[in-house]
Order: C-alpha cells, then sequence, then structure tokens
C-alpha cells in the first residue's frame, strides 16, 4: 500500500494530525519540566547535609578541671566527643568538630590564649552553621558528694532550652544518677553568650566525685553518656 505523503492530505486532516502533534509535543515538554523539579528535589536531598557541632572543651595549656587522681578535663571531654560524633554520624549526621587532639585553638604567641581559643572555636562553628551546636565539660564542685550530668542553655534562648531539656530526660534516663539534676538557664558562659544558633554546654558529671570521676574514665560509660547526648538531640530535632 502506498504510504500517503504529507502535502496529499486533505486539508482538514492536516489541522487534525497538527493539533495532535502540538498537544503530544505540550505533553512531553511538561513531563521533562516535571521530571527535572523532581530530579533537583531528590538531588538536593541527597546532597544536603545535616551539620552538628561538636566541641570538646579545654585543652592545649588549658587542661580545664583538675579532679581527683589529677584527671584532667579536657581529656575526657574529647574522649566523649569522639564518641558523641560516632553516634551522630550513625544516625546521619555530618559532625564538625572544633578541637580533634589535645591542642588548644590558639596561637602560642596570643597575648590571650583563653579568649583567642574561644573565638576561634566560635568561628568553626559559624563556618560549618550547624543545626545545633553540643560543647562537652565535666562539672566541679567544693562539696565532692554532688554528682550528676548537667545541661546548660542561654537563659533567653526558647529552643536552646527546649534542647536542654531533651538531652538532660535522656541523661537522667540513660546514666541513671542517684540525684537526678534538671536543665540550667545561664547569662555568664561565653560560648552560650557568643556562639550562634542553639546552643548547649553538657557537664557529663563531676570530676570532684569520687565514684563519678572513676565512671568518667572508663569507655563504656563514656559511651553510654555520648549515646544519650545523641539520643536527646534526636527527641529535640523530632519535635518529642
Amino acid at each position: 500500500m502506498k504510504k500517503q505523503i504529507w502535502s496529499e492530505l486533505p486539508e482538514e486532516n492536516k489541522k487534525k494530525r497538527y493539533a495532535l502533534e502540538l498537544v503530544m509535543a505540550c505533553v512531553l515538554l511538561l513531563s521533562f519540566v516535571f521530571l527535572s523539579k523532581e530530579a533537583a528535589v531528590v538531588s538536593k536531598e541527597m546532597t544536603s547535609e545535616k551539620v552538628i557541632a561538636v566541641d570538646a572543651g579545654h585543652g592545649g595549656r588549658d587542661p580545664g578541671m583538675i579532679g581527683i587522681g589529677n584527671l584532667r578535663e579536657d581529656q575526657i571531654n574529647l574522649a566523649i566527643a569522639f564518641k558523641l560524633k560516632e553516634q551522630l554520624e550513625e544516625r546521619g549526621y555530618t559532625v564538625v568538630m572544633t578541637r580533634t587532639d589535645a591542642n588548644g585553638l590558639y596561637e602560642e604567641d596570643a597575648v590571650n590564649k583563653k579568649v583567642q581559643d574561644l573565638w576561634n572555636r566560635i568561628d568553626r562553628i559559624k563556618k560549618s552553621n550547624p543545626l545545633l551546636t553540643i560543647s562537652i565539660h565535666q562539672n566541679s564542685y567544693q562539696d565532692p558528694s554532688v554528682k550528676g550530668p548537667q545541661v546548660f542553655y542561654y537563659e533567653t534562648s526558647t529552643e536552646g532550652r527546649r534542647l536542654a531539656g531533651a538531652i538532660q530526660e535522656q541523661l537522667n534516663e540513660t546514666l541513671a544518677p542517684s540525684s537526678p539534676r534538671t536543665e540550667k538557664g545561664n547569662k555568664t558562659y561565653f560560648l552560650l553568650k557568643k556562639c550562634p544558633g542553639v546552643i548547649n554546654i553538657v557537664e557529663c558529671g563531676f570530676l570532684t566525685n569520687p565514684q563519678e570521676a572513676a565512671l568518667l574514665q572508663e569507655e563504656a560509660y563514656q559511651e553510654k553518656a555520648a549515646a544519650a547526648i545523641a539520643q536527646g538531640i534526636e527527641r529535640y530535632l523530632s519535635g518529642e
């Protein structure tokens, strides 16, 4: 059978065929635009990072609290910070740490090493633009019977308080201190005042309490503390 060419088609058929081709072209174009948008959304979801900043307090010339048996706070802080990093990464977060070794964040010829150290921490946190920041510390008190983890937030920060409540509750549940503490607002801690975004200082225990100082040196207890902090973060971010 001879194939009919375009010039041989009746005028009415030409118009119908042209209209059909136009509709098909529009459908294909709309499909392409829709799929492109979907691909862009998927690509963005795959490449976007959920960043959390983890700050191990003190370091270098600043050991922080020296506890029972010359136990250095900066060393305990770093150990728990690394374990928290692992816990958060297992949950799909990208973790930025301000300190990854025993050194402080200052130059040796700095006039005020402590101040430079704190500003450098804040600068690293700013650059990472995190969902939130956790600064790991250990506590001390003149009465050696005082113990238990406690979380601090900047007292006018609604989100900071909500995060602190979630972490404090989880620490109390996981570590089961004999005298559970509550989250506490503060307006004087430098990091809480100057650091952007949502930030908590987590004091995991008292180095001046013999029982707690011994526990804080145990890797298993450090893991429990880190897991509790990570779970508290999850509870906060999920809106529980």
